[in-house]
């Protein structure tokens, strides 16, 4: 009985315990971190196609009651659509050119839009360049990530 009684109980965590406690968590916390950031890259690619797709709806319907396409995305606001939209990644407009005649545009995310290059939804673009738009539009000349014409 006495033996029991010497006996200490030991409480507590070891160096090493806690070590590989905090090691796992950093894992963990890196595999979600990097999940969370290819779905915000998805949710921005999304969010230009729909953009670009309302956009193009607009453009339509103006072409249809005027016989041309407007010369700026502005435009179109607010009777062919609510509001320009802008690139998800901040206050930029859509790149966007009219040629001379009105007959025709070209319509596009920027060239730092892509975030996911591997993104099966922006591969079947246009892949147009910037040929017979007027001078002194949002559309740099460069190519777009996804482009678009009618």
């Amino acid at each position: 009985m006495n033996i029991i009684k010497n006996i200490k109980k030991e409480t507590g965590f070891t160096l090493i315990e806690l070590l590989v406690v905090i090691a796992i968590i950093g894992i963990l916390a890196t595999t979600v971190m990097t999940s969370l950031n290819t779905a915000r890259f998805k949710a921005r690619d999304a969010r230009r196609l729909s953009d670009i797709y309302q956009i193009r709806l607009g453009l339509q319907m103006y072409y249809d009651s005027r016989g041309r396409y407007p010369a700026d995305l502005v435009d179109l606001a607010p009777t062919y659509i609510g509001a320009a939209p802008i690139d998800p990644d901040g206050p930029s407009a859509y790149q966007y050119c009219v040629t001379l005649n009105g007959a025709n545009y070209h319509l596009g995310t920027r060239p730092e839009g892509l975030e996911m290059p591997d993104n099966g939804a922006l591969i079947g673009y246009a892949d147009i360049e910037n040929d017979g738009c007027m001078g002194g539009t949002t559309f740099s000349g460069e190519d777009p990530v996804y482009d678009v014409k009618p």
